[in-house]
């Protein structure tokens, strides 16, 4: 078992032996004090030179109880995203972030333009109206990644035999937080166990429901 410290995270890793055809990377992320971590996404990137397959998918964040949800999003660079605002009253969203720069005024209904997410980076999104909400987009150049659930467990399905860097990302990871590792998948399963520190929580986010 190899222990790698990286700024303010550490990240045990191990890899198990399971049936011939397995192809994905299981991974448990916690917080520094071993509680799961909800909403951490999780993706690989093949190595130098590999190919990397165009798959962008639609996503939808919508706009309900005066929150954005989900609260986070993972995508490939690429990809389509619609923004329903199913609250009775009119939102105007924009992004400031330099991977995606947008101003959308104030709608209703389904009345917004969907925005192409095409540059790799880390998007927040906000209401010029409602200061509390927010959301993040986390554009990636890869099809492989994952975002994980309430009990901290993210599956990445990769191909079968392959050369990787892992990496995991939380909208709240500590200043200079890294984390990654080199990853090989063999005819089988891999799996990752990573350790965050945290910042405190992000006002407007600590009971959002996703």
């Amino acid at each position: 078992m190899k222990i790698v410290t990286r700024g303010a995270v550490s990240a045990w890793f191990c890899f198990l032996s399971v049936p011939v055809f397995a192809s994905a990377v299981v991974v448990q992320v916690n917080d520094a004090a071993g509680k799961p971590l909800a909403d951490v996404v999780v993706y690989a990137e093949p190595e130098s030179g590999a190919a990397v397959p165009g798959n962008p998918k639609p996503a939808l964040i919508e706009q309900a109880g005066l929150q954005f949800k989900p609260l986070v999003s993972v995508i490939q660079a690429g990809s389509q995203v619609s923004f329903p605002n199913n609250d009775k009253v009119r939102h105007h969203i924009y992004s400031f972030s330099p991977a995606k720069k947008f101003d959308q005024k104030l709608y209703s209904g389904v009345a917004a333009a969907p925005q192409v997410f095409d540059k790799a980076g880390t998007v927040v999104l906000g209401c010029n109206i409602h200061d509390r909400m927010i959301a993040y987009v986390k554009v990636v150049d890869t099809p492989y990644f994952a975002k994980s659930g309430a009990d901290g467990v993210a599956r990445v399905d990769v191909p079968v035999a392959g050369k990787y860097t892992l990496r995991v990302w939380h909208f709240n990871m500590a200043a200079g937080a890294a984390a990654e590792q080199p990853l090989t998948v063999k005819a089988g399963d891999a799996a990752a166990i990573f350790k965050l520190a945290m910042k405190p929580p992000v006002a407007g986010t600590e009971t959002h429901a996703h």
